[in-house]
């Protein structure tokens, strides 16, 4: 693998791309500095829409040509929002890199957002909101997110409301994009086996455009304060969610929390949570713990789904062991054990180009630069015991924690 290659534009956009040896494939997105979280109660909605209405029409584009530009090739065009980007990504065959930044470049700065697609599109989106309400445990989370963050924008729903959706028209995503895209806070990231010149040079011709600042500003984030809810839905399992706010992107401690969030209930069979929950009791199919982290806060949460005559046992386990961590230090074995097993998943994920793109771009945004996998392994080599007893009695005390749960009705 060669050397990270990066460049900025004189209007602030940036590319990060990493040149890979002996691919056919290239994989590369545009990353804005823009979510959900951006929106206010009465546009909740918008920017997931904005990213929908991205692919029905620009200046030279009808929609079904940007839909069918790279799928008649064979490759794959997507995007997604969430509380603070939104990312338009492609992936294709190398010779049709040109095609594919061409295309990404027109929907994220040329979209027209045509009436009649946004009628046609308001339809969708209220089918995908109706899809998200048949899941529990989509909803779950998006549910659990209100609670920790209350009526603050990371608190409300990616998709809207369906009241907001129907009142969106032209003149509303046409003046969110003037208010909030800044073209310094645009990342194109890329990976492939395109020497360095040619992609520098197809970023250069599609990506020099006007420059623009951000006109609205970002709401901090809000004073939390821990919340039992229950809500009773047509499900047949009692599903639930424990947690709190965590530590944001750029605090000391998000390294050692990540860490100890992947030994309590990360992707691995061997997890704490999956061995007490689903191994020794046979309680619970899944069970998972996240660390997201944001600019100014995080969000830390475990889920499962369970027999609503264990629901409360589930609860009493999973505290049992978010305890065992604050009551005790690791041991050097149980320490080097889950650093090896987290830079063993963290290499893994690096020999996945596509998530090796999205990797680079949202650390471009968020940390201004793309740390090495070796820098990664040295934070993680240097967190010891203490760190991990002293996060965990930060993060776990049971009095900080918000509960959600989701029954039969």
């Amino acid at each position: 693998m060669k050397d990270l290659h990066v460049v900025e534009l004189s209007n602030g956009i940036r590319l990060v791309y990493q040149q890979v040896d002996g691919t056919h494939l290239v994989h590369c997105g545009v990353f804005l500095d823009v979510g959900s979280r951006d929106e206010r109660e009465e546009t909740q909605g918008i920017t997931h829409f904005w990213e929908h209405l991205a692919f029905k029409g620009t200046k030279k584009r009808k929609a079904y040509q940007i839909i069918s530009s790279i799928d008649s090739v064979g490759g794959e065009l997507n995007a997604y929002t969430d509380k603070e980007k939104v990312v338009f990504f492609a992936s294709v065959r190398d010779e049709y890199f040109e095609r594919a930044i061409d295309v990404l470049a027109d929907i994220t700065f040329h979209s027209v957002f045509p009436e009649n697609e946004i009628e046609k599109e308001r339809g969708v989106i209220l089918q995908e909101m109706a899809m998200y309400l048949d899941n529990p445990d989509d909803s779950l989370q998006d549910e659990f997110e209100s609670v920790i963050y209350r009526k603050h924008p990371m608190g409300m729903n990616i998709l809207g409301k369906k009241e907001t959706v129907l009142g969106f028209h032209r003149r509303d995503f046409t003046e969110y994009f003037k208010q909030r895209i800044d073209t310094r806070r645009i990342v194109f990231s890329c990976v492939g086996d395109l020497p360095v010149a040619q992609v520098e040079q197809a970023f250069q011709r599609y990506f020099n455009v006007k420059a623009t600042k951000r006109l609205a500003k970002r709401k901090p984030a809000s004073l939390y304060k821990p919340l039992n809810k229950q809500l009773h839905r047509p499900v047949k399992q009692a599903k639930c969610a424990i947690g709190r706010p965590a530590y944001p992107i750029h605090h000391p401690d998000r390294i050692p929390f990540f860490l100890l969030v992947n030994m309590l209930g990360g992707p691995g069979m061997n997890s704490r949570l999956n061995m007490a929950l689903r191994e020794k009791h046979g309680y619970v199919y899944s069970i998972e713990a996240h660390y997201m982290s944001y600019s100014d806060t995080g969000m830390f949460a475990v889920f499962f789904g369970t027999k609503p005559s264990k629901l409360d046992r589930c609860i009493e386990l999973v505290q049992r062991e978010l305890d065992k961590f604050c009551e005790k230090p690791l041991t050097v074995r149980q320490l080097n054990a889950a650093k090896e097993q987290l830079k063993g998943q963290l290499a893994m994920a690096e020999e996945n180009n596509q998530s090796l793109m999205m990797m680079m771009g949202r650390s471009m945004l968020d940390l201004n630069r793309v740390p090495s996998l070796e820098e990664i392994f040295n934070i993680i080599e240097g967190v010891n015991a203490k760190d991990i007893n002293r996060v965990a009695r930060e993060m776990f005390d049971a009095k900080g924690l918000s509960y959600l749960t989701m029954v039969p009705n």
